[in-house]
C-alpha cells in the first residue's frame, strides 16, 4: 500500500466515525508525521497526547506539560468538545485493561458515535497489542504498512543525495530488494550503520542486512531460524520436486530480470503425504538451494490470551519474515497449526481468524518469501486452503519406489563413510518395499551403530538384512493411518514428487 493510500484509508476511518483506532507500531515518528499530515491536508482538529510515562505531551515539542493519569487525561474530554480532537494514547496498553480506563474509553466513543456536538477520535498507539473484550466492537485496528519498493528506493536515493556519494543503480535494485520489509525506521539506521562503516554504501554492505535480520528473528520469540546442514542432493528420489525448485532457483538468482520480463515472483509450495518420505527434509533443503536463511513458524507460539494478541503475533510473525526476506519460511504439520477451523468455541474462532489472515497474505503476498508448508493428514485442512494460487504447486510424496530406496541408501551410507560396492543393493532393495525414508536412515544408524560396538571395521549386506528384519516400518506400525492418509489424498489432484 502506498503512503497516500494509507493515509486514506486512516481518513475514511475517522470519516465514518470510528471511535477508537488502534495503532500496532513502534515506529511513533511516523504515526505522528501521518496524523500531522492529515491534519494539514483535510481535518481541522486539535491533537491532544498523553504518554503513560510522561502524562500529557505537547504533540510538537514532545515536552511534558502537565503530570496527569490516564484516567484524569480521559476525564477531561468526557464534556461537550464542538471542536475536532485527537486524543493520541502512547504506550497505554498496560493501563487499559483497567475498569476505570476502560468505561472512560466506552464513554468517549459511544459519545462520539451518537452527539452531533462532541467530535473526538482516540488514537491508541503502541507495539503492543492489547483489546480488553469490552473494547472489542469500538476498536479499528490500523495497522501502518512498511514502505512500498518505490518508497525504499527513495529513501536509498534520499540518503545518497543527503550525504553526497553515488549508489550504482544496479546494486541500489539489489539493495531494495533488501531492505523490503524493513519500516522507515529501521531502514534509515541500517543506512546509517553501512555509511559510517566505509563512507558509502556499496554489496559488502548487504552482510549487515543479514545480520539485522537475524537480530529481529532472534528478539521475535515467533520465529525460530534454522541451521542449513542439507542440501537437495541430501534428498533421496523426489526428482520431479527437485527439479521444480531448481527451476524456482535460477527465477530467484535473477528475480530483477524475472520480474521485469513478468515472471511472477515464486510464492511457494505444499508438500503433502506419507510420513517419514521426506518432507521436512526438502524444506531445509530448499533454502540451502536457495541460498537463503530457513525460518520456522510455530503457530502455536502465536497464540494470547488477549483479543486481537494472536493476530497481532502472526502480522508480527509475517512482518518479520518480510523483513529477513529473501527467506524460506517453512510451516511444519500445518494441519495441526490450524486444526478447529470453523469449529464453534473461543479458540476455534482465534484459529479461524489466524487461518484466514494467513490465506489471505499467501494470495496476495508480492515479496520474496518463500513458503513451503509440510502437512501429513489434510483432511483437517478447508479446501480453500488448497486452491490455485495459495501455492505455486502441491506435491504429493509417497513411499520411496526401488530407485528412490537405492538412492536413500547410497546417501546415508556415503554420507557415514561405510558405502561400498560389495554391498548387495538388490537384496536390500527387496526386503524394503513399503519403508519410508526415515525408517532407512534408521536402518543405516543402527547397524553403523552395532558394527562400531562390536568392533567391526566395515558393514556388509547381512548386517543391514539383520537390521531391516528387526525394524517394524511406518507403513506396518501406522497402517490403518495411511489408510486414512490415502482416501484423503486421493480426493485432491496434486503433482507427484516422483517421477513415474
Amino acid at each position: 500500500m502506498t503512503e497516500q493510500l494509507q493515509l486514506n484509508k486512516l481518513a475514511s476511518y475517522i470519516d465514518a466515525l470510528r471511535p477508537i483506532i488502534y495503532v500496532p507500531t513502534f515506529d511513533f515518528h511516523a504515526f505522528d508525521a501521518m496524523i500531522e499530515q492529515l491534519r494539514n491536508e483535510s481535518i481541522d482538529c486539535r491533537i491532544c497526547e498523553y504518554n503513560e510515562g510522561l502524562g500529557m505531551v505537547d504533540f510538537k515539542t514532545k515536552k511534558s506539560s502537565l503530570s496527569l493519569t490516564l484516567d484524569k487525561f480521559l476525564r477531561s474530554y468526557t464534556l461537550s468538545q464542538k471542536r475536532t480532537k485527537f486524543l493520541v494514547l502512547k504506550d497505554v496498553h498496560s493501563s487499559i485493561s483497567n475498569p476505570v480506563i476502560i468505561s472512560l474509553l466506552k464513554s468517549i466513543a459511544l459519545r462520539n458515535q451518537y452527539d452531533p456536538d462532541y467530535n473526538v477520535t482516540i488514537f491508541i498507539v503502541s507495539s503492543v497489542l492489547t483489546i480488553p473484550p469490552e473494547l472489542e466492537k469500538l476498536i479499528t485496528i490500523f495497522d501502518p504498512s512498511l514502505p512500498s519498493k518505490d518508497g525504499i528506493k527513495d529513501l536509498i536515493i534520499n540518503f545518497a543525495k543527503a550525504n553526497k556519494f553515488n549508489i550504482d543503480e544496479t546494486f541500489s535494485e539489489e539493495l531494495t530488494w533488501s531492505l523490503k520489509g524493513f519500516s522507515e525506521f529501521e531502514i534509515t539506521q541500517i543506512l546509517n550503520l553501512a555509511y559510517q562503516n566505509s563512507g558509502t554504501i556499496e554489496a559488502r554492505d548487504l552482510g549487515l542486512i543479514i545480520e539485522e535480520k537475524e537480530q529481529i528473528i532472534a528478539k521475535s520469540g515467533v520465529l525460530e531460524i534454522l541451521r542449513l546442514d542439507d542440501s537437495i542432493d541430501d534428498v533421496g528420489g523426489l526428482d520431479r520436486m527437485k527439479d521444480w525448485l531448481r527451476k524456482k532457483s535460477k527465477v530467484l538468482d535473477r528475480l530483477n530480470e524475472a520480474v521485469k520480463y513478468g515472471v511472477d515472483i515464486p510464492k511457494g509450495l505444499m508438500i503433502v503425504g506419507m510420513p517419514g518420505c521426506g518432507k521436512s527434509l526438502t524444506a531445509k533443503a530448499t533454502a540451502k538451494l536457495f541460498g537463503v536463511p530457513l525460518i520456522r513458524l510455530d503457530v502455536g507460539k502465536l497464540l494470547g490470551k488477549y483479543v486481537g494478541e494472536s493476530e497481532s503475533n502472526m502480522r508480527r510473525a509475517i512482518s518479520i519474515a518480510e523483513a529477513i526476506s529473501p527467506c524460506v519460511l517453512w510451516v511444519d504439520e500445518i494441519e495441526k497449526a490450524f486444526s478447529g477451523i470453523g469449529q464453534s468455541g473461543g479458540s476455534h474462532e482465534v484459529t479461524t481468524r489466524l487461518f484466514g489472515f494467513f490465506l489471505t497474505w499467501l494470495q496476495e503476498k508480492d515479496n520474496t518469501v518463500f513458503v513451503v508448508a509440510t502437512s501429513n493428514d489434510i483432511s483437517c485442512l478447508p479446501p480453500e486452503f488448497l486452491r490455485k494460487g495459495r501455492f505455486d504447486e502441491i506435491f504429493l510424496v509417497d513411499f520411496p519406489n526401488a530407485d528412490e530406496r537405492k538412492s536413500i541408501f547410497e546417501i546415508h551410507l556415503k554420507k557415514r563413510g561405510k558405502w561400498s560396492t560389495d554391498i548387495d543393493v538388490v537384496q536390500l532393495l527387496k526386503k524394503t518395499e513399503g519403508f519410508s525414508g526415515a525408517d532407512i536412515e534408521s536402518i543405516v544408524k543402527n547397524t553403523i551403530e552395532n558394527a562400531f560396538l562390536s568392533g567391526e571395521k566395515s558393514i556388509g549386506t547381512e548386517d543391514l538384512i539383520q537390521e531391516i528384519k528387526d525394524t517394524k516400518p511406518i507403513s506396518e506400525s501406522l497402517q490403518e493411518k495411511i489408510k486414512d492418509l490415502r482416501k484423503s489424498l486421493e480426493r485432491i489432484d496434486v503433482k507427484k514428487a516422483s517421477y513415474e
